[in-house]
């Protein structure tokens, strides 16, 4: 049952988006000029000046008019023993893994806290196994027709409606682009401990906007292999570093035997993990398909081909080819003698921590993710081989090197240079304590 005090504050957050709606602010300048006449002649500057103002705020270069703020007396909105986590959806489980991982170390620290994910992930049934129920809001490119105003005052409304359900006195933020309504929804709750987990440090002149740091009592950076830059953004929240964080530790992995039963393997074969996401497999040149042309030619390996949950399903029909769509994919590392895959956050580190002897290939055109720069500390330490310029030669040759059983358990070996305590495990003691302090 929502109550009257719910409904007025729905009621007042819509009026204050409207008045605030930048259709609204122009429309206001040309209606005052029609009720003020010695107005008009001022239209040719102020009108023109007020566009610009309003293009800034919408790239972010400029604050926007203050978030609506009401601080309420209704004791049905008091804070309970609740967190509402929300990641983003990238281009992968980048995001929403890390905070999975964190969400369970949270629960083991405190097993009466009540933990609520609020996402744009569409896997929602990943959550059912951790008892994590979770609210979904699809993003503005599945909407047709909806401007990213439009959707973001959806956002702010659904986001406050989730904290008026579940009351939470945490709100925990793991994205690259803080989204507008977003801010305005936990502006609206000066109560609320506000944390932002965030990869990489505040460069000048990247898309966040101008005051969005400001919204939150506290950033946390997850480390990488590479050192992180210092920021260039001034600013005044406090902020952490903590060690990667993975989902799964190597304790909770299936045994060799067991995953290869279920994977229908062989015992004693070769299995390779690939997982590279560059081209089609039937694309007989493509990165994917040429390294799995190179396994194949040996008859004692078998391939198993990771698909992406959220990605279309693999059409192919090759020996010894064998998919595996699950998450996370990492709980099955252990059956396989060694991976191929790009140099993403995620699967590098997970690399590392099963000691998984790997080729990588890693993407060179992402934005803002180096992922050569990320793999080539683990080819320094002589625990990965990296391709940089890739053929049928190259990778053919880098396969008959790893292959052999010596170069992979020195590979092996080496791994424990760079293996780190897992960072979710520091957060979330961290995140315990200062709940309690409060």
């Amino acid at each position: 049952m929502v109550s009257r005090e719910s409904k007025i504050l729905r009621l007042e957050r819509e009026l204050h988006r409207i008045r605030t709606s930048p259709s609204l602010r122009l429309g206001s300048i040309v209606t005052d000029a029609m009720r003020r006449p010695w107005l008009a002649p001022f239209l040719v500057l102020t009108l023109p000046w007020s566009m610009l103002m309003i293009g800034l705020e919408m790239l972010g270069k400029k604050s926007p008019p203050a978030a609506f703020e009401r601080v309420t007396q209704d004791p049905t909105l008091s804070e309970r023993n609740c967190v509402v986590i929300f990641p983003t959806n990238g281009v992968g489980f980048g995001h929403f893994t890390r905070m999975l991982a964190l969400a369970k170390h949270m629960k083991n620290e405190d097993p009466a806290l009540e933990i609520i994910f609020f996402t744009t992930m569409p896997t929602l049934h990943l959550l059912k196994p951790y008892g994590i129920p979770a609210h979904y809001i699809s993003g503005s490119p599945y909407f047709d027709e909806m401007s990213t105003i439009e959707w973001n005052g959806l956002l702010e409304e659904e986001l406050a409606i989730c904290f008026e359900a579940h009351r939470p006195k945490q709100f925990i933020f793991d994205g690259a682009f803080p989204y507008r309504g977003m801010l305005r929804a936990i502006k609206a709750r000066p109560h609320l401990d506000s944390i932002w987990m965030r990869r990489g440090t505040f460069r000048r002149g990247k898309s966040i906007p101008v005051d969005s740091i400001s919204h939150f009592d506290l950033i946390i950076h997850p480390e990488d292999s590479i050192a992180m830059q210092s920021s260039e953004v001034e600013h005044k929240v406090p902020s952490i570093t903590c060690p990667p964080i993975t989902l799964i530790e190597p304790s909770e992995q299936m045994s060799r035997s067991q995953a290869r039963r279920r994977l229908e393997l062989p015992q004693d074969a070769i299995v390779v993990y690939v997982q590279i996401g560059a081209g089609e497999i039937n694309d007989i040149n493509s990165e994917v398909r040429l390294t799995v042309d190179a396994l194949t030619k040996r008859e004692n390996v078998h391939v198993v081909l990771g698909e992406s949950m959220l990605g279309e399903r693999f059409d192919i029909d090759l020996p010894r080819v064998h998919l595996l769509r699950d998450y996370p994919n990492y709980r099955y590392f252990k059956d396989f003698d060694f991976a191929v895959m790009a140099g993403g956050y995620n699967s590098f580190h997970e690399a590392i921590q099963a000691s998984m002897p790997t080729i990588c290939l890693p993407n060179m055109k992402t934005g803002r993710d180096d992922q050569l720069a990320r793999v080539i500390v683990a080819e320094e330490a002589g625990c990965m081989v990296v391709i940089r310029e890739r053929n049928r030669k190259i990778i053919q040759a880098a396969i008959d090197r790893i292959v052999e059983s010596e170069v992979r358990e020195m590979m092996k070996n080496n791994f424990q240079l760079l293996r780190r305590e897992n960072g979710a495990t520091q957060v979330a003691d961290w995140i315990s304590s200062q709940a309690n302090l409060n």
